[in-house]
């Protein structure tokens, strides 16, 4: 049955990846990023029609609630809520900027509580789905990422506790952690040489994640769940 899906940080990446396999599931979707030129193309992009893009700052409550409003007003109860915004200001600890770190958890780590307790308001209802997306970073630290690390796995600890809290309510909420995957966050890396860390030996795909965050909206008896997506890399760290 079409669910109507919300996709935060949407429009590029893993988040567009999700949003293109959810329409093509024949699912309804809303992609919100920062830019609403890129939300909306991402939008008309998509097979199926129908499908709307929104300009949200998750950090921002305001924000949040705003964009919630005009999704159940314009589009009914929210079955799908997938949160991929996401930033990085790597850094050695010593040397992270306060503002810089301020941002990092605001968006990757409140903005997903944010658009969560707003998501839940038309899920409680009809039941439905949340899928975070972390990193193996969160999972396994890394030098250089002390704060990306730390807000990753907070939406760790959070995706448990909310699990728990509304299991009784036909919600379900996992989270995906990611490794090391061809988008704009890893444009920097030499992938024929970081790869060879990789027991895969390779960079993942956002459409390889996509597949993890569809099978995770879609399994009616998992929850509470971290699934790491990362061609092996977690064994090696």
């Amino acid at each position: 049955m079409s669910k109507l899906g919300v996709v935060f940080g949407g429009s590029r990446g893993i988040g567009c990846a999700v949003a293109r396999l959810l329409a093509q599931r024949g699912h309804r979707v809303v992609v919100v990023s920062r830019n609403l030129e890129a939300a909306q193309a991402t939008a008309d992009s998509l097979p199926g029609g129908e499908h709307i893009g929104l300009s949200c700052d998750v950090s921002k409550e305001v924000e949040v609630q705003k964009a919630f409003e005009t999704i159940t007003k314009t589009c009914g109860p929210v079955g799908y809520l997938v949160n991929a915004a996401g930033i990085n200001r790597d850094a050695l600890l010593l040397r992270s900027k306060y503002e810089d770190m301020v941002s990092v958890l605001h968006t990757n780590l409140l903005g997903s509580m944010l658009t969560c307790r707003a998501a839940l308001k038309s899920m409680l209802t009809v039941g439905g789905a949340i899928v975070n997306i972390g990193s193996v970073v969160g999972v396994k630290g890394n030098t250089g990422q002390c704060v990306y690390s730390a807000s990753k796995a907070g939406l760790e600890g959070f995706t448990f506790s909310l699990a728990k809290e509304v299991a009784s309510r036909s919600i379900r909420v996992n989270l995906v952690a990611p490794g090391l995957i061809q988008t704009d966050m890893t444009a920097g890396l030499k992938e024929h040489e970081d790869g060879r860390k990789i027991p895969l030996g390779r960079f993942g795909k956002p459409e390889e994640v996509a597949l993890a965050v569809l099978f995770l909206l879609e399994s009616p008896y998992v929850t509470g769940q971290v699934l790491l997506v990362d061609g092996g890399l977690q064994l090696v760290m």
